[in-house]
């Protein structure tokens, strides 16, 4: 899907002087290194992918040792570094940006639930650093393993917390968020009570279906973008994309305008880490010097087995995100 994507960009941009190689990393960080060293031999002078954290932190070990820039889609932040740009939906992302609507909006005292994985220490580590910034206490995070009753243990050993909290952070996806509503539902919390937030990950029919969830609130990429994408993309493959495939899509993309305007200057750090960034199907997107992402995003909120659009992103950097109404 997300070949399939890259080479979708390539015949929007009007024959773009790019040579697309495709390798397989088998999944594996030995094949990602392997298969970053096949590609630079072969001449390549910007590599995208891979995918999973631990191929590109192998692959990143090659194409930074030879100063060829990877523009890598893991969401995982440990992984970036100069040089190894991640475009991807980073969950710090997320949070920052629904604890800013939050705290607007006078919800400033936090508890959250995060799964005991390596997503859940992103999340939590993102809810202790950017609350106080924005206003907003943290009162706790609590953290659930797989297990039925996990939730439950976690939502008991947060109840001292609920009688100051406004609100609640759930950072899973439709597996696991019912699990926690559940629990919390048993302690006579509730979205009719408290204003619950998530991340991306809750942008799922599956999550929207549950009517417990009617008034809650997530950051994510406007939809409309990725829906104008998919179009084009049925059109051509006859097929739906993964949502994934939108960020091979925007690294061509990228690639592309950057051959066509920046001549021999066109992967130097200077140009890739732009302060004013760039337009995506996702919305408009930068890399910063360490190699992280930062997004505009939308905040959405879940009514009636849909989302809908109730603070639209920013259309650059230039506009506080918080101050977009």
């Amino acid at each position: 899907s997300m070949r399939n994507a890259a080479e979708l960009a390539l015949s929007e941009f009007n024959s773009p002087n790019i040579q697309l190689i495709v390798k397989d990393d088998g999944g594996t960080a030995q094949g990602a290194r392997t298969a970053a060293e096949q590609a630079i031999a072969e001449g390549a002078e910007i590599i995208l992918g891979p995918l999973f954290s631990h191929a590109v932190a192998a692959a990143g070990q090659v194409t930074r040792t030879r100063s060829v820039p990877m523009i890598a889609f893991s969401t995982d932040s440990n992984v970036a570094a100069r040089g190894i740009y991640l475009m991807s939906f980073q969950p710090e992302n997320d949070i920052d940006r629904v604890i800013t609507f939050a705290a607007q909006r006078g919800k400033k005292s936090i508890t959250g639930f995060v799964p005991d994985n390596a997503y859940g220490n992103v999340v939590e580590a993102a809810i202790k650093q950017y609350a106080p910034s924005r206003g907003a206490k943290v009162n706790a995070v609590e953290r659930y393993g797989t297990g039925q009753s996990d939730p439950l243990s976690a939502v008991r050993r947060a109840q001292a917390a609920f009688r100051v909290t406004d609100l609640i952070i759930i950072a899973d996806g439709a597996d696991a968020t019912p699990r926690v509503l559940q629990a919390l539902n048993s302690v006579g919390v509730s979205p009719k009570r408290t204003q619950f937030a998530g991340t991306g990950l809750w942008e799922d029919q599956n999550v929207y279906a549950n009517r417990e969830m009617d008034g809650a609130w997530f950051a994510a990429p406007d939809n409309a973008g990725f829906a104008g994408f998919s179009k084009r993309y049925g059109a051509r493959f006859g097929a739906q994309p993964a949502r994934t495939a939108s960020l091979a899509y925007d690294a061509v993309s990228l690639v592309a305008q950057l051959v066509k305007t920046q001549g021999a200057r066109r992967f130097t750090e200077e140009v890739l880490t732009n302060r004013s960034g760039f337009a995506g199907v996702d919305g408009v997107f930068r890399f910063r010097n360490d190699g992280t992402c930062e997004r505009t995003l939308s905040i959405h909120e879940i009514r009636n087995g849909t989302s809908r659009v109730i603070q639209a992103a920013p259309n650059n950097f230039n506009i506080p995100q918080a101050a977009n109404n």
